[in-house]
């Protein structure tokens, strides 16, 4: 199939669904992810959509909710869903007896949080606001919730009083997720009461974790958090590009990839 005849394919869905999906598209197109990406990015460069993560929606869904477009969580929690799961079982190997485990909000520290049963005493200090139920009958474990105001989008706990919580407290490790990595513009999400929250958590940690799936790697997005001088390991899955994992050992991160083949 050729180019333009794709990119009519995507636009007639698009008018349809006002949504389209990369991985959806990559099956019934029959070609690869990238190159559906691609070919969105030429659509968005043509005035045509607004690409997302993970898709792009229609020019009238991104004016009626902004350009700058956050999936919810739920949406997040099927894509990659995989590559999440594998990088969270690793992870936790960088979790220690005893550690005091700082989790930022996010599915893939969803999916961290869910390993932590194997442990017998740790301190667990989190803004996701979806954790109780994963920890039951797990008494060695330590939950500390940091307080603030919910939004729903991330399911997680912003504004001031986080901030200030996370102010008064120091951690051995931070596992931190991103929407964003790009090696000049470093670590983005796309509101900045998220960024706040993220800059602050980086800053109370002795050592930072990044954890994210491979997509993320080239995006930019509204609000800057960190910069990747300030990662000490990234774990990541193997679709991350060649000159991604030079980019970040160049900068002295420990660059961990994920075999996504292992069946649960």
């Amino acid at each position: 199939m050729f180019g333009e005849e794709r990119k009519t394919k995507i636009m007639e869905r698009l008018e349809r669904e006002e949504r389209v999906d990369v991985v959806e598209l990559s099956q019934s197109l029959e070609v690869s992810e990238s190159t559906v990406r691609r070919d969105l990015r030429e659509l968005e460069e043509a005035g045509l959509l607004k690409r997302t993560h993970g898709g792009a929606v229609s020019n009238k869904i991104a004016v009626k909710n902004g350009v700058n477009l956050e999936p919810s969580f739920r949406e997040k929690e099927v894509q990659y869903q995989r590559e999440k799961q594998a990088i969270a079982r690793k992870a936790v190997e960088w979790i220690r007896e005893g550690d005091t485990v700082l989790l930022d909000s996010g599915t893939t520290t969803f999916y961290i949080l869910q390993e932590l049963k194997a442990f017998q005493q740790l301190t667990v200090v989190t803004n996701a606001v979806i954790s109780p139920q994963h920890l039951d009958h797990h008494p060695g474990i330590e939950l500390i919730f940091l307080g603030g105001t919910f939004r729903a989008q991330t399911q997680s706990m912003v504004g001031m009083f986080t901030e200030q919580s996370l102010g008064l407290i120091r951690v051995d490790k931070c596992f931190i997720a991103t929407n964003g990595v790009d090696p000049v513009q470093g670590l983005t999400t796309p509101t900045m009461a998220e960024a706040a929250i993220k800059r602050r958590m980086i800053s109370c940690a002795q050592e930072v974790v990044l954890v994210t799936d491979s997509s993320k790697f080239g995006r930019t997005h509204f609000a800057k958090f960190g910069e990747l001088e300030q990662v000490h390991t990234c774990i990541t899955d193997g679709g991350i590009p060649e000159n991604d994992i030079k980019s970040l050992r160049s900068r002295g991160i420990t660059v961990v990839t994920v075999d996504t083949d292992r069946n649960d």
